[in-house]
């Protein structure tokens, strides 16, 4: 794998999280739509449980909400999510400035 390679999986796959918090700030969503969302937004399908797990591990930690759909639940971005998501913001302009 090149390093190239290498630094495009850490910053999608690995990092699920940060494309799941960008999705949901434009609208909430079922998790089983996200892996379609984001393969067309970001161009990569990450797996059929992955975003569940993700998104369990989100809600717990506060930064996104669920609220019961009929039979599924509907994921939405918190507060405390769109200021992470800002931090992640932050952190790659900074990094983006420093590569000449």
């Amino acid at each position: 794998m090149t390093p190239f390679e290498r630094l495009k999986k850490s910053n999608t796959k690995e990092n699920l999280w940060i494309y799941i918090l960008t999705v949901l700030i434009i609208k909430p969503h079922h998790a089983w739509d996200l892996p379609g969302v984001i393969e067309k937004e970001f161009g990569f399908r990450p797996g059929k449980i992955t975003p569940y797990r993700v998104l369990y591990r989100l809600e717990e930690q506060g930064f996104v909400r669920s609220e019961a759909d009929e039979r599924r639940r509907v994921y939405s971005i918190t507060d405390a999510g769109k200021k992470e998501l800002e931090k992640v913001k932050d952190f790659y302009n900074t990094i983006l400035v420093k590569i000449k």
